[in-house]
């Protein structure tokens, strides 16, 4: 059984456009640039009209893989921070009126 091969495609996307300009298939683009598997080029075709369809509907692109560790999300840091704040700002106006400056 012959091992699985990888190509990033992203680095054969100006080479494959420019194929397909001059009026290839996918299967002589294949041939040509030796991708193996199940039509790489058409999936990765197909993957690329489905971003860009995506980025027209204002649908914002989500990072791949897990978090790191202790990540948390810039809208929760800021309710947080917020929430922080307020208790502060509450704190300090009670100090204000035990002293009776206020």
């Amino acid at each position: 059984m012959e091992k699985q091969r990888y190509t990033k495609m992203v680095l054969l996307e100006r080479v494959i456009d420019e194929m397909l300009k001059q009026g290839k298939s996918h299967k002589e683009i294949e041939i040509h640039l030796g991708l193996q598997g199940d039509r790489p080029v058409h999936n990765f075709l197909k993957q690329r009209r489905r971003k860009e369809k995506r980025v027209t509907a204002g649908i914002p692109m989500r990072p791949k893989g897990r978090p790191p560790k202790g990540y948390v999300k810039p809208e929760v840091e800021k309710d947080y921070e917020i929430k922080r704040l307020k208790m502060e700002n509450e704190l300090l106006r009670d100090f204000l009126q035990v002293t009776g400056r206020k």
